[in-house]
């Protein structure tokens, strides 16, 4: 197996310097509980610098390499009560930055609390 992509090595570390280093300038986040997507390096760095406060036991599972794509499927806790499965389904650039980040994630119950919570962390109701 390849070395694992440095989002990868960032997210399992939750090294926030080493994952804005991965990301583009003009990286596009698709929440899974919001429908339009967040623009740019500065509002994804503070959403996922929040997720990973949020996400407890975070790990990678598995992962799946394509033509400029990286699929990374993951769990975790949420609220130390739910368990949460996801999917980062990632767009790289010629020179292996993160261009487009999608993320999936279920069960309903486990997604909600998590909304809930990011929407408390950055001060706002939770996303409709």
């Amino acid at each position: 197996m390849p070395e694992p992509h440095p989002f990868r090595v960032a997210a399992e570390t939750k090294d926030l310097d080493l994952m804005r280093e991965t990301l583009a300038e003009d990286v596009t986040f698709h929440s899974p509980v919001v429908f339009k997507a967040y623009e740019g390096l500065e509002m994804t760095m503070v959403i996922l610098s929040n997720v990973v406060e949020i996400f407890e036991d975070f790990r990678y599972l598995d992962e799946a390499r394509g033509d400029g794509t990286l699929v990374l499927r993951f769990a975790a806790r949420v609220d130390d009560k739910y368990e949460i499965e996801g999917v980062d389904y990632i767009t790289l650039d010629a020179e292996g930055r993160v261009t487009d980040l999608t993320v999936f994630m279920r069960p309903q119950k486990a997604v909600v609390a998590f909304n809930e919570l990011m929407g408390a962390r950055l001060g706002a109701a939770p996303p409709a």
